[in-house]
């Protein structure tokens, strides 16, 4: 065996910048009041859980096709124990993303208030009034269109070996997309700069943290079934993966906080 194993990429990337993110939120919670993601503190916690635990069984399924495809697999002795075709370092990346990523945007700051209608904050003055009813459900058409355009997008791509991964991350990433846009888009676009935040931030590690597994030969990506496109050496369906699941845990969570708002 030569090389980093999955196991070692985890104790020196993933777990020091969860370690680091759990020390740092520590330490600004008992030094600020300012209105935080988690400020709501157990029922944040309740809702990454939840979060966490449908990333698992959601992805699970997912990424075992594509391993026993071949779309990725893993460097000679880079792994050990393996449940179904993935081995158990993926498991445990499933996990430890969601975590990550909301110690991360938990320290974030929230726009005051939540607009059941007008997600741009925009409101009625003099002669100008706004169909605020109408203008929420417009924001939700939208996002179902743009989601069902992925997930069509999606179903095309995966007609194509060279294409296989691309339609399978936004075939796969479609449905929730679907849910949480329709559900919430206009509180989302309300919150949209801590959003784009909490989103870009991990998005950025993980993808420079991919590129050096990728280069140490931890796991592989299959040139024929992706389209060869990369950014800096990382694979566009690496990137797009990075991108799709943070979104997915972001969006959750801010919807999440929403929800609780409006039951308090």
């Amino acid at each position: 065996m030569s090389g980093p194993t999955y196991a070692q990429f985890h104790f020196a990337f993933v777990l020091p910048a969860v370690a680091g993110l759990l020390a740092a939120a520590t330490v600004t919670r008992s030094r600020t009041t300012r209105p935080t993601v988690w400020s709501i503190d157990r029922p944040y916690w309740s809702g990454v859980a939840i979060v966490t635990l449908l990333a698992v069984v959601y992805t699970t399924p997912w990424d075992n096709y594509l391993i026993a495809r071949g779309v990725w697999g893993y460097g000679e002795g880079r792994t050990f124990v393996h449940l179904g075709f993935a081995p158990l370092g993926e498991y445990v990346f499933f996990v430890l993303q969601p975590i990550l990523t909301a110690l991360w945007l938990g320290q974030l700051t929230l726009r005051d208030g939540w607009p059941e209608a007008d997600a741009l904050g925009r409101t009625t003055h003099g002669r100008r009034t706004l169909d605020v009813g109408r203008l929420s459900l417009r924001y939700r058409g939208v996002g179902a269109l743009a989601a069902t355009g992925l997930g069509i997008a999606g179903a095309v791509c995966l007609r194509s070996p060279e294409t296989l991964y691309l339609g399978a991350i936004l075939a796969w990433g479609a449905p929730v997309l679907f849910i949480q846009w329709v559900v919430g888009l206009p509180q989302l676009l309300y919150q949209r700069r801590t959003a784009a935040l909490g989103v870009a931030v991990p998005t950025l590690y993980l993808w420079v943290i991919d590129r050096v597994a990728l280069a140490t030969g931890i796991w592989h990506i299959s040139p024929t079934y992706t389209t060869g496109v990369a950014l800096v050496g990382l694979p566009l369906e690496e990137a797009l993966f990075f991108l799709v699941t943070n979104l997915f845990v972001v969006q959750g969570l801010v919807l999440f906080r929403w929800v609780v708002d409006r039951w308090a």
